[in-house]
């Protein structure tokens, strides 16, 4: 199977120009391909997981990676896929954020020797001259055309600004600029983004004549995959600091039954054979490809120590004993009243429940157990002692759970 159709397999790829010239390159080792990422926080998410690995496995076949940051478009901020305006950073927030992108990728791409580059946009873009700008690049777009372009369709009803509409014209000119000073010959990018990538290919055709090589292509499922980063309380970051590598495998341990397989496919590097003769488990078998996706993608981020540790964990807990690894709540002696705390507020405290009245709600309900036991009574009172040692594990519905401690 060539790398091409082994990104088909893995349902990687949505829509794409110059299919036969894009099959040459990348079969033969010989794309220089970028991918951008917007360093709106401090740390990337699994939203961002497909790209870094088609990043690793492009790189793995002999083609050039290039990390885009975008350090100057993150001034103005994409409006593709947004209702709402992006709120502005700082040039100093953008460059940490940076820096800690850098650290993390490195994880997923060798960066050595130049087998790959990171590069920022802020470089060309944060010192354009204006008319100039407006000279060379902007005449080769038509507003009329713009305007149909999904990205700004979305937005039209509540208002885009003039600020975001230039968004689309930057990212094209940040794969001229890759395109002449690097030799970057395609660009991939979410499905959301196709129209922002077409305007890049045909700038550099229009701008450098029809036999420039440009081409790009788009991920399948990339919407799908910033979902990915979304639980009901908030992102997964890769930042061990922000989600523990233990809080990382427990999300991909709960994926939906329908989701293992696409994800498997999409994110792991295992065999496509394999993953084929996972479609027929079921029942618990179906439960332990959920600890291979879990365990594979939890090794990517933090390494097998970690994520080796993290597997442990998850099944001390759920064969009903104690996990030193997962996620923890501390307890301090302010926290008593009386020398105790009632459930309510152990709810609270480790962050299961967002208010008293939420931590009442689900006590009632009955989705509550507190060391493998139901509580049912909103009246329950623990005191410190009880939260010693390793603590109690604080269970609200199946798959939110804390270890509380005392400090």
């Amino acid at each position: 199977m060539t790398v091409f159709d082994e990104l088909r397999e893995r349902d990687l790829l949505a829509q794409l120009t110059d299919e036969e010239e894009i099959k040459e390159l990348v079969n033969n080792g010989r794309a220089t391909f970028y991918i951008g990422f917007d360093p709106t926080a401090d740390s990337l998410h699994v939203g961002h997981f497909m790209a870094l690995c088609l990043m690793k496995r492009l790189q793995m076949a002999g083609n050039k990676p290039i990390a885009l940051i975008g350090g100057g478009t993150a001034m103005i901020g994409d409006p593709s896929g947004r209702s709402d305006m992006r709120t502005m950073m700082t040039r100093e927030t953008i460059e940490h954020n940076c820096e800690c992108f850098k650290k993390q990728m490195s994880r997923f791409i060798d960066f050595s020797e130049g087998r790959a580059l990171m590069v920022n946009n802020a470089d060309w873009l944060m010192d354009l001259n204006y008319i100039s700008f407006l000279r060379e690049i902007g005449a080769h777009f038509s507003v009329n055309r713009m305007l149909t372009a999904e990205c700004y369709k979305q937005r039209m009803e509540k208002g885009l600004s003039f600020l975001e509409f230039n968004y689309m014209i930057m990212q094209s000119y940040d794969f001229l600029q890759l395109y002449e000073k690097y030799g970057c010959n395609m660009q991939f990018g979410g499905d959301d983004q196709w129209s922002n990538m077409l305007g890049g290919t045909e700038l550099i055709r229009r701008k450098l004549g029809k036999d420039a090589y440009a081409m790009t292509i788009t991920l399948l499922l990339n919407s799908e995959g910033k979902k990915m980063g979304k639980t009901q309380k908030g992102a997964v970051w890769l930042d061990p600091n922000k989600t523990s590598p233990f809080e990382f495998y427990q999300y991909w341990r709960n994926v939906a039954d329908a989701d293992v397989l696409k994800c498997l496919r999409m994110l792991t590097f295992l065999p496509l054979e394999q993953i084929e003769e996972m479609d027929t488990w079921e029942g618990s078998r179906l439960n332990t490809a959920k600890e291979i996706l879990a365990y594979e993608l939890t090794s990517l981020v933090h390494g097998p120590e970690e994520a080796g540790k993290a597997q442990e964990s998850a099944r001390a807990l759920f064969s009903g004993g104690s996990a030193a690894e997962m996620p923890t709540a501390v307890l301090e002696e302010a926290d008593f009243v009386n020398g105790g705390i009632d459930i309510m507020g152990v709810l609270v405290k480790a962050g299961l429940t967002a208010s008293r009245s939420e931590a009442r709600r689900a006590v009632e309900q009955g989705g509550v157990t507190v060391a493998d036991e139901k509580v049912t009574d909103i009246k329950t009172v623990y005191a410190p002692e009880q939260f010693a040692g390793e603590g109690l594990i604080v269970r609200r519905g199946k798959k939110n759970f804390k270890r509380v401690v005392m400090r």
